[in-house]
């Protein structure tokens, strides 16, 4: 993980990471909240934070709040709590940037956060990765995070008829292949 954090220092960008810092340190403020909730009550924060976004809030305000709720999620689900550096990483895709991690730092668990964020809108999110058999693998175990949420997830693969792909599509979230998605 330190080599994300020491990407960010050394082009200079203090500011970007003060940012991701001060998110980090919202989100951390309420965990505590989130994991006092009955099971019921967090998959009803899906339901709030899509009334949210249609009155018209900001995707950056609400970000504490979404983050908090899934790394809750994952903790219930797959028994994984998101580390600090990795809820920076995941405000870090949401902000835009690039998010360098090596093999076994994480990546399928940060994704899920900026993930939930940008599905809250209604237009589904991608979520691109190298290979098909690890976008079947992660969107399986990631659904178990989603689907608790009360998202629909979905997996393009090669093979797949028209219709099927379709329904994939029409999914909150979806896993596939750079190759799947662009062609």
């Amino acid at each position: 993980m330190a080599s994300f954090l020491e990407k960010i220092l050394r082009t200079g960008d203090k500011r970007v990471l003060r940012q991701l810092e001060a998110y980090t340190k919202a989100v951390n403020s309420l965990e505590d909240s989130f994991a006092s909730m009955t099971d019921e009550e967090l998959r009803a924060e899906t339901d709030k934070f899509r009334e949210r976004v249609k009155d018209g809030e900001s995707l950056d305000i609400m970000l504490p709040e979404a983050f908090a709720v899934v790394r809750e999620a994952s903790k219930r689900t797959l028994g994984k709590r998101h580390y600090d550096v990795q809820l920076m990483g995941g405000a870090a895709l949401h902000l835009g940037n690039i998010a360098e991690m090596k093999t076994g730092e994480g990546k399928t668990l940060v994704a899920t956060m900026p993930s939930y964020l940008r599905a809250l809108t209604g237009k589904g999110v991608h979520v691109v990765t190298v290979n098909d058999y690890l976008a079947k693998y992660q969107s399986d175990l990631m659904a178990r995070v989603y689907n608790f949420l009360g998202m629909t997830v979905g997996c393009v693969l090669v093979g797949q008829e028209p219709a099927e792909r379709r329904e994939q599509y029409n999914a909150d979230i979806t896993y596939g292949t750079n190759n799947e998605f662009g062609f």
